[in-house]
């Protein structure tokens, strides 16, 4: 007879494949494998940077079926009792975000983690509006937890963010319009020399410090930071300590940053190894 063990955390990323593996779920996967959880994805959308164009980003999204499948298969395969963990990336049209709601929808996982990706490079303006606006009304709704980088956090909570003040203001709006836990990130985007997140949920306020490294920001901090959070509400984590061990998991990550031939270089989501 197999003795059976009880299974780790479970963990699912929804969101888009970026090949370099720098960001995406490709990032997240390797999060997910760092923090001790098992991790599943469903792809929503392929982008992939164009060495002969500046590397900007090509992009094309996966069938809508294809993304119901997907769900249906990993849904069906793990109940909510052992998979209540869910991240939310890369959506890239307004018909994937009414898939990806109507599913999560159906399913009502206790941890909704949505890193609310507003704009993709390679979509048309117009597409991209529609498609903001359709993740506003469809996905902030459902989530548990927001995690908007500078840009997100002002177009969220319809404020500008300039100084520390600005942001903890912005913070407790995106709060109060979805009622989710947020991490604010104001990055290497704020003056001074410490890279700064705000949290706020129900329970309060805290601002996240840590020393900035580098001027310029890397690949794939803003999907490991969801992802880290993703990880560790799954573990058990209340949202305050997911979100203050995520800003030390990517803080680590940017450390131990990885450069190509790209102008910006990647995290690596192993940088607590050393």
């Amino acid at each position: 007879m197999t003795e059976t063990t009880a299974h780790p955390a479970m963990t699912l990323t929804i969101a888009g494949s970026e090949a370099t593996g720098g960001a995406g779920a490709q990032a997240d996967l390797k999060t997910f494998q760092e923090l001790g959880t098992f991790g599943m994805v469903a792809l929503t959308c392929i982008v992939s940077f164009n060495p002969e164009d500046n590397w900007n980003h090509r992009f094309v999204p996966v069938e809508t079926q294809v993304i119901a499948d997907q769900l249906g298969a990993i849904f069906g395969n793990y109940g909510p009792e052992s998979l209540d963990a869910v991240k939310l990336g890369m959506m890239g049209s307004p018909a994937t975000i009414s898939t990806v709601a109507t599913a999560v929808s159906a399913r009502s996982p206790k941890h909704l983690v949505l890193d609310p990706v507003l704009i993709c490079k390679g979509q048309e303006p117009g597409h991209a509006q529609d498609t903001d606006n359709a993740l506003k009304a469809e996905l902030l709704p459902l989530a548990t937890f927001v995690t908007p980088n500078h840009f997100e956090t002002e177009q969220l909570s319809g404020m500008k963010v300039e100084t520390l003040e600005d942001l903890q203001a912005a913070a407790a709006e995106i709060h109060r319009i979805s009622g989710a836990a947020v991490l604010a990130k104001g990055g290497i985007r704020l003056a001074g020399t410490d890279a700064v997140d705000v949290f706020v949920d129900a329970e309060g306020m805290e601002v996240l410090t840590a020393p900035k490294i580098g001027e310029h920001a890397v690949s794939g901090a803003g999907c490991t930071l969801a992802a880290a959070v993703t990880s560790e509400l799954a573990k058990g984590a209340s949202p305050l300590d997911a979100a203050r061990s995520a800003k030390a998991f990517v803080t680590a990550g940017i450390h131990q940053r990885v450069a190509g031939n790209t102008s910006f270089d990647a995290l690596w989501q192993g940088g607590l190894r050393r």
